[in-house]
């Protein structure tokens, strides 16, 4: 059920990281604050296709 999602950054839209999630239990889209080394601070990273 695990599936691997990337998770793109809310204000420059590059896609910096690679994940896992279990769909089961969170069918709905992933936000987390990561870092962003173009930006070079944390900021809010949301799943994509």
């Amino acid at each position: 059920m695990r599936v691997k999602i990337t998770l793109a950054c809310t204000e420059t839209g590059d896609r910096n990281y690679i994940t896992t999630k279990n769909k089961r239990n969170n069918p709905e889209r992933i936000e987390l604050k990561k870092y962003s080394p173009r930006l070079k601070r944390v900021i809010l990273h949301r799943e994509t296709k």
